[in-house]
Order: structure tokens, then sequence, then C-alpha cells
């Protein structure tokens, strides 16, 4: 059940991506315009994650769970309904809410579990954003291409809203601990911090890198950011406590998930716009929605193989292999991409060979975490790791938009081509780095509990 809940979240929030230029038609906007909707969703993901983990953190979990199921249904009401861009907007903003859920599933999984089957259910768990977006694609490409982008929404919508019947019914309750104080100070202001460097990055080359609106956005997200840290570090219960990312095992499965999931992104927000692109652009194959989700099948696929393949040799070779095997497969993929995109069938061997890099990944990273903390913390460790996720899904789809319109001409029409290599140049190129610092931090160490004693929480949930 717990692997369903991360799947159907997964695949409700990923909807729009092979749907970014009929969301662009439906609503008379250019493509970076359109992108937000996939970015949108990342966004609140980003931000709801620690604020989720935290409220967790205690005896309301399995509320928290349901709370936050019925604001990705309200959302995806929001996004069928015949409205303007806003609420469309705000509709994938909400939806987003669901992807904050994988660490509480995560902590149910160690909680309610035998440790003989927590262990697999958690690696498990990690991957279904990858397999439920692989799912999410093609679906939401074979609806649209027979009904409508309206049709593939309404869809999720249903499919979610069955999830949170499901989920009230046999969701089990947190074991009895005490309640937690909420950081609202640090929600505030990580989520401004993010959204102005999202804003930043997707909005820049149209408002022009040196313009007052660039440069009061970006100083704005500095400082917010800046203050977050601040707060994170000197009050009781922080919504993220930094300090469970100290260590070199702890850094390295956080700094592995952004890095990864970054480039991941880069290659799947602009896949199926390339797959979809006219023939007449002299590089696009002119493909159907149904087509370009399906150059993402692959990617599922390759990622639910991943999974039990990673762990054998984690088994055997420990994480100092598996990371940067998993970073080297994703940094082949983009290189592949960048240097030969002739034929169609490339890019479904470009999205394999990622579903088998980024799955790799997020299955060993999680075990780094985990082990690494006291089990009080399991919640808040993870939501920081989920947090690096979905920034790195974010900034990924944020800088997609950033590199075609820079390389759009000025009255409009298709990308150049060129911008394509560029994304694929940049992507392998983190990767590359991914594979080098990973390795490097996790050494031959042994996962070990942290050293410094977790603070005192606090009695009570407060706002």
């Amino acid at each position: 059940m717990l692997i369903l809940l991360g799947t159907v979240v997964a695949v409700t929030s990923s909807v729009g991506a092979p749907l970014i230029p009929a969301v662009a038609d439906l609503h008379d906007v250019p493509l970076h315009v359109a992108q937000w909707s996939l970015t949108m969703p990342l966004l609140v993901g980003a931000v709801a994650t620690p604020a989720l983990g935290r409220l967790g953190d205690g005896p309301h979990r399995r509320a928290v769970v349901l709370a936050a199921l019925g604001l990705v249904v309200l959302g995806g009401m929001f996004t069928a309904l015949p409205l303007p861009l806003g609420f469309f907007l705000t509709g994938r903003g909400l939806q987003g809410f669901g992807l904050g859920l994988m660490p509480l599933l995560i902590a149910t999984a160690r909680d309610a579990l035998p440790p003989d089957r927590s262990k697999g259910t958690i690696a498990a768990l990690s991957i279904t954003v990858v397999s439920g977006v692989g799912l999410g694609f093609p679906i939401a490409g074979a609806i649209a291409t027979y009904a409508s982008a309206t049709a593939a929404f309404w869809t999720a919508t249903v499919v979610c809203a069955g999830a949170l019947v499901a989920a009230a019914l046999v969701l089990p309750a947190a074991p009895p601990m005490a309640p937690r104080r909420f950081d609202l100070a640090g929600a505030v202001l990580l989520g401004a911090g993010l959204a102005g460097a999202l804003v930043t990055l997707s909005e820049g080359e149209e408002w022009g890198w040196s313009s007052a609106r660039v440069l009061l956005v970006s100083a704005g997200s500095v400082v917010a950011l800046l203050a977050w840290a601040a707060v994170a570090l000197r009050v009781r219960a922080p919504l993220i406590d930094l300090r469970l990312a100290r260590g070199r095992l702890a850094s390295a499965g956080h700094l592995s998930v952004f890095l990864v999931s970054l480039s991941n992104y880069l290659m799947m927000s602009s896949v199926p716009i390339f797959a979809q692109t006219p023939t007449v652009s002299g590089y696009g194959f002119g493909a159907s929605v149904l087509v370009a989700g399906a150059v993402l099948l692959p990617f599922s696929l390759a990622g639910m193989l991943a999974g039990p393949l990673s762990r054998r040799l984690g088994e055997r070779h420990g994480p100092r292999v598996v990371l940067p095997v998993g970073a080297l497969l994703m940094a082949a993929s983009l290189t592949l991409f960048a240097l030969y995109r002739a034929d169609l069938w490339v890019l479904f061997v470009v999205t394999a060979v990622a579903g088998l890099g980024v799955s790799t990944v997020f299955a060993a990273a999680p075990g780094l975490v985990v082990a690494a903390v006291p089990q009080r913390e399991t919640g808040s460790a993870m939501a920081l790791n989920q947090v690096g996720r979905y920034t790195g899904f974010a900034v990924g789809s944020a800088l997609t938009a950033t590199v075609l319109a820079a390389v759009t001409p000025a009255d409009g029409g298709l990308p150049d081509g060129a911008g394509y290599t560029v994304i694929g140049v940049v992507g392998g190129g983190v990767c590359l780095v991914a594979a080098v610092l990973t390795g490097l931090l996790v050494g031959r160490t042994a996962a070990q509990p942290p050293s410094v004693a977790p603070r005192d929480s606090g009695a009570t949930v407060r706002a």
C-alpha cells in the first residue's frame, strides 16, 4: 500500500510533463511559461516535504498524509476545470503536496514493518518517484492523444481520489510519541528562497539577467535562504535540522540525490519537447503526445529493474561503488543525448540508461541517510533528502526553460537545436561531478549513528 501511494502521487505530479506544449496552446503562452506546469509542483514539493515531515514526526502522521492527499485532489480539480492559467498553476502547485509525502511513507515503513521487510520497502519507495514519473508520461500522453489534455488531468484527479480513500481505510497510525513543534518561520523562508531562485532561473532570459527585477528577486532569494539557514541552526525544533547533514555518509547521500535529480529533469523536461518539435525545425520528430510519453516508458521500466540490482551491488561492493555507478550511468545518458539525436530510437535508449542511473542513486542514498541518524529523526532526515531531490528536479526544469528560451528567436518560433546539446553537456557534466564527489565522501567508511545527539524537539506542535 505504501508503494502504491508513492507511485500514485508521483504519477499525478508528473502528468504535466509531456503536456507542456499542449498547455502552451491551451493557455496561449510560450513554452517557457508553460514549463511552470512542471516546475510548480516540484517547487511546492520541495517546501512541503520538510513541513509534512516535521508535522508527521509525531502522532499526527496519518492525519497529515490524508490532508496532503486531499490537497492533491483539490489541485487536480483546478487543473481539470476550464479556469485561467493562474488557477491552473495553483492547482499544479497543490498537487506538489503529494511529493512531500515520501518521508512520511518511509518513516511508516520503518515503524510498521519488521526489519527484514522495511529495508526493501524503503529502497522501493525511494524509486517510486522514478517509476511513477515514467508511468505517468505515457499514460498522460495516451489520454491526451485519444481524448484531450483536460481528460488527462481529470484522470489523474480521480486516481488520486481513489488513493485517498484507500489510505483512509488501511494506513496505520504512527506509534505513540510526543508531538513536535512546527517551524513556521523556517517554512516561509525556505519557500520564499526557493521560489525566488526558480523565478530567477526561469524568467532571467525573458527579463534580462542584469535587469532590476532579476537582481531584486535573486538578492531576495539569497537573503531568504541565508535567513532560513540561520533560523534552522538556532531554533530548538527547526523545519530541517541541518546538523543531520553532517558527516561524510549523510553528505554523500544528500549531494548525490540533488545533483542527479537536477540532471534528471534536464533530460525529462527536454526529451518530450524535443520529440514533439515539428520536423520543419530540422531536428524534431513531430511526434504525437502519445509517442512523446512513450519515449519515457523505458525510464520507468529500467528504474524498476535498477532497484534490486543496486541492492545486490551494494551488498557486494558497498555505497562507495553504487552511488558513483548510478551517477556515471546518468552522465552517459545525457552525453548520448548531447552527441546524437538524429533517430527516434536514440531517445528510448537515453531514457532507459537514465532510468537505471537515477534509480540506482535513489535506491542507495536513503540507506546512507537512514543509517546515519537516530530512528527518532528518520522523518526529518529523509525530508532533507527529499528536499534535495525535489529542489534538483525543480532547478533542472527551470534550467531547461532558460536554455530553450535563450536559443529561441526574439520574434518567436522554435528553439535552435543547439540548446538541446547544451542541456546534454551541462547535465552530463553535473553527473560526473556527482560521481567524483560521492566516491570521495563515502570512502570505505561504514555507516555510524551521528555523534551529535538530536535536539530537543519540544512537546507540542505550534504554528
